[in-house]
């Protein structure tokens, strides 16, 4: 198939599955079809190990928003077949540039559209099929788009058709047609511009050969100077962060208990901290091993002040995650305390990667390549996992156990509290969880609209 028949089959399967449907199983089977699509649309030499991965993850956010219907499945839905048609182009292309391209498409897309030549056959439309088209389908179209505008514009006009009844909703419809074409131009018929092109260069890992050279940043700071003052920073950074890793841990571990309200702002003022010294210490590393100072053979004592403080911070990002933990012991699990977690996690990879980036000379364009795939890696996480269901059923263990707050608070828990309720005993808890709005909206929505956890729910 061309591109066009893509073009028009998407478009078409698009209107059949969200006309008058809310957003639910739909959303899922309709992923599929791209990626699968997508799958055998790509060439050989473009099904990399990377598109393997992407296309299988496409297919599980695909189930996993099925099943949820949230907007972390959302998420993972959109990201991992964006990235799997992004990949299937250009085997090459950084996964940093997809978000240029994704904006200069959409901006550009009338334009394109218009540009016949580009994206329809060259070559003549067979005899019948042609007057189908300028006979039948664009007078269709016109008449239908202008009959709209007309009803909206004027009571009396529209009062002409009273007598005939219509069950579409032409707007709607409209609506459908519109978007559907839209998102199936863009995903089929996306460009990359030259110029976007000519940056992918900077986005790559390991220097060029003209790059090993060591410079000085700046006309006016001399290369010896500029070492030195990153060796005098790095040591006064080290000591500074000494001291507030001792103190920050007397606070955390030693101080009076305090009440949960309080423990709880403290906590997170705490976490903020680290991460911003994660994310500062970081760009600071970045500054100075941006380019020469990689291969600079001066630069030794810069290279282990700068792994001193690395490591310095992965002991304040161990000691946040024990603090965490003890908070979850005292008072249970919550998002916001998984979410914890989740950043710790991405910050002590993001530390780890920029021990390599130094120890393997990378540029700093390697830190953001790779950290884009972690960051991808805990949308899928997110997608894929009913942590709601995970919080109530460890929660379900403790004494304080509190079933309204999991109940109107927390998603996807309605099946640990049926439990819970039948451990109990307590028919009137399952009588109001089967009862939950929710629920009974989703049972009773149309097939396609339909989330699948909740048709589990009996």
């Amino acid at each position: 198939m061309k591109t066009h028949h893509y073009i028009f089959l998407t478009t078409v399967l698009f209107i059949i599955l969200f006309y008058d449907q809310n957003i639910g199983m739909n959303l899922g089977i309709i992923t599929i079809i791209y990626s699968v699509l997508t799958f055998f649309r790509t060439s050989a030499k473009n099904k990399t190990t990377t598109f393997f991965f992407l296309f299988i993850s496409s297919l599980l956010s695909a189930a996993a928003f099925a099943w949820y219907g949230d907007f972390p499945s959302f998420l993972a839905v959109v990201s991992s077949v964006v990235l799997l048609v992004y990949r299937s182009k250009n085997r090459r292309m950084k996964i940093l540039l997809l978000i240029p391209v994704i904006v200069t498409n959409c901006s550009t897309f009338l334009c394109r559209f218009f540009s016949f030549d580009k994206w329809l056959p060259k070559r003549k439309i067979p005899g019948f099929w042609q007057k189908m088209f300028a006979f039948i389908f664009i007078p269709l179209l016109l008449i239908f788009v202008f009959f709209g505008i007309y009803s909206a514009g004027s009571d009396h006009f529209a009062n002409l058709f009273t007598n005939i009844e219509f069950d579409i909703n032409f707007w709607q419809l409209l609506a459908m047609i519109v978007l559907g074409f839209f998102i199936a131009f863009n995903y089929w018929n996306f460009t990359v511009e030259r110029f976007i092109y000519k940056n992918n260069h900077i986005l790559n890992n390991d220097f060029k050969k003209e790059e090993i050279s060591p410079k000085p940043t700046y006309s006016f700071l001399a290369l010896d100077a500029e070492r030195m003052s990153g060796v005098i920073s790095l040591i006064a950074l080290n000591i500074l962060l000494i001291f507030f890793i001792i103190t920050y841990n007397y606070e955390q571990f030693y101080e009076s208990v305090k009440s949960p309200v309080r423990l709880s702002e403290e906590t997170h003022e705490r976490i903020n901290a680290v991460i911003m010294s994660i994310i500062m210490s970081i760009l600071v590393i970045m500054f100075y091993f941006k380019s020469g100072f990689n291969y600079d053979p001066k630069a030794g004592l810069l290279k282990i002040l700068a792994k001193i403080w690395i490591s310095l911070n992965a002991v304040l990002v161990i000691s946040a995650m024990v603090k965490n933990y003890e908070y979850i012991v005292s008072y249970g699990f919550t998002y916001k305390r998984l979410g914890v977690y989740a950043f710790l996690i991405l910050s002590l990879i993001g530390l780890i990667m920029t021990f390599i980036k130094i120890q393997l000379r990378k540029r700093n364009a390697f830190l953001f390549n790779t950290m884009m795939w972690y960051f991808y890696g805990a949308i899928l996480l997110c997608s894929y996992i009913n942590w709601g269901g995970i919080i109530t059923y460890e929660n379900m263990k403790r004494k304080d156990f509190d079933v309204n707050y999991h109940k109107t608070q927390i998603n996807f828990s309605e099946k640990q509290l049926l439990k819970y309720a039948e451990e109990k005993h307590d028919n009137h808890l399952k009588k109001e969880i089967l009862n939950l709005q929710r629920i009974k909206f989703q049972q009773n929505e149309k097939f396609l609209s339909k989330v699948l956890y909740y048709q589990r729910i009996k």
